[in-house]
């Protein structure tokens, strides 16, 4: 089954803008949302600080601080943590062995290229179940419904 990710516009602009703006390092942020089993809808993201201690432009490290509090959130939103997404400053969006031995099943990890500073290609991947690697997931670009707001969320 190939799952989709539902991802408006703006949140790919802002992933980009991240990317450019943490270049020549990696950026890092959660992904909050829906799903129904087949596809994801992202309705929220929340830019982290890299607090990788060395080599920062191969590696992000998100603390489990982090990682508690996105779950908090997203509970008390209503939603769930769909995922990560970062960024391979002058290498492609495909993930690395070192996100394959960090994922977590079922979540989404988009990677977006940063190439000498400028965002380029941007891509899902879904952990396999039998955690050999990835299986590239879906984008589908939304653009957000007339009449509806943009809802501002403090971290």
């Amino acid at each position: 089954m190939r799952l989709v990710l539902k991802l408006e516009s703006e949140f790919i602009d802002r992933i980009k803008e991240h990317g450019r703006d943490s270049y020549p390092e990696e950026c890092c942020g959660f992904l909050f949302g829906s799903s129904d089993g087949k596809v994801k809808t992202v309705r929220d993201l929340h830019e982290l600080l890299n607090s990788s201690g060395e080599n920062r432009s191969r590696r992000y490290v998100i603390g489990p601080a982090e990682y508690r509090n996105a779950e908090i959130w997203a509970e008390g939103k209503g939603l769930e943590v769909l995922g990560l997404y970062h960024s391979h400053p002058d290498h492609p969006s495909r993930p690395s062995q070192f996100d394959i031995d960090h994922a977590l099943p079922w979540w989404s990890y988009i990677i977006i290229s940063v190439e000498r500073g400028s965002p380029s290609v941007i891509s899902s991947w879904v952990l396999n179940d039998d955690r050999s690697g990835f299986g590239e997931e879906r984008i589908e670009e939304v653009k957000m419904r007339e009449g509806t707001k943009k809802v501002v969320t403090d971290q």
